[in-house]
């Protein structure tokens, strides 16, 4: 079994919890997520099975949309209303001074991970430091946030919808906003609806997957690591070239003029193919280095 699934994780589950279900439903323990998401956060969590796990890192690299609830006036140690509160205080914003505060974070910023979080810093979790009662100095990290739409604004509540680039964490954006408007904030909802291609309308939650694998229908819910590169071109390896492509061993750009011409048109420095044996099997991708005319993996799925 090799592919994705778009699991809709629900409120209350970790990532991990999802995964360890899902070894479970799927009898497979070759399975990994691509990126965590809040326990009390619920949404999109791609899932990687079999040899797909190779792209869990290409994953966890994509754009992804968030609908996020904060409450103004309120701070709490893990930022979320799932913690301990930390301070109150009164808010004096109007509404246009809240929209012209968020507007200020669509470009990017330096972001500080929260202490509350599954970063490695020394090899420990940070959230196994704070819940020792240890608050250790984490060094900020640059975060492209593309767009912040204010979907709604109730004073003391706002609901916005952020799309943003890898290692956002919308706890720290939301804490972020609150200590610029004065009053803080903490984040009351989250929703991750976009990962890439993948939205909140075309994943499963567990018991949808669960039910595919009881009526045999599995292969309506996972998508082939093939599928995932289906806007690329495909190369049809001969069988010379098929014992080389079956090794992982690079393809050299003259070959592919002899045999698949149309193939080079328009080729450019980092352009991806999809590599085929003679038996029109599946190998994986391979990227052109227009210095040295070859193509080299990308991705393969021998397995």
């Amino acid at each position: 079994m090799d592919g994705i699934i778009s699991v809709y994780k629900e409120s209350g589950f970790t990532s991990h919890d999802v995964v360890a279900k899902l070894r479970g439903i799927l009898h497979t323990r070759k399975i990994g997520h691509t990126g965590t998401l809040d326990p009390m956060a619920e949404g999109v969590l791609p899932v990687c099975i079999g040899s797909a796990t190779k792209l869990c890192e290409m994953y966890s690299d994509h754009d992804k949309v968030y609908d996020a609830c904060m409450i103004l006036g309120k701070t709490y140690d893990t930022l979320d209303i799932t913690g301990v509160i930390q301070e109150e205080k009164e808010v004096m914003s109007t509404e246009k001074d809240i929209r012209d505060v968020i507007s200020k974070f669509v470009g990017g910023y330096d972001q500080t991970p929260p202490m509350y979080s599954a970063k490695k810093i020394g090899g420990k979790k940070l959230y196994d430091l704070a819940r020792r009662g240890e608050k250790i100095e984490r060094k900020p990290v640059f975060v492209n946030i593309y767009d912040i739409e204010v979907l709604e604004v109730n004073i003391p509540h706002v609901s916005i919808r952020v799309r943003c680039g890898k290692g956002t964490y919308i706890r720290s954006l939301i804490d972020d906003i609150g200590a610029c408007l004065g009053c803080g904030a903490a984040m009351e909802a989250l929703v991750r609806t976009r990962v890439g291609d993948f939205t909140a309308e075309d994943s499963y939650r567990l018991s949808d997957i669960e039910k595919a694998v009881a009526g045999n229908k599995i292969s309506d819910v996972i998508i082939t690591p093939e599928a995932v590169f289906s806007h690329l071109k495909s190369f049809y390896a001969n069988k010379d070239i098929s014992r080389l492509v079956r090794n992982g061993n690079i393809l050299k750009g003259k070959d592919l003029r002899t045999h698949a011409a149309d193939l080079m048109d328009g080729i450019a420095e980092g352009s991806g193919i999809k590599v085929y044996d003679c038996d029109r099997k599946f190998i994986g991708v391979y990227e052109y280095k227009i210095s040295s005319d070859i193509f080299k993996p990308y991705k393969l799925f021998l397995g």
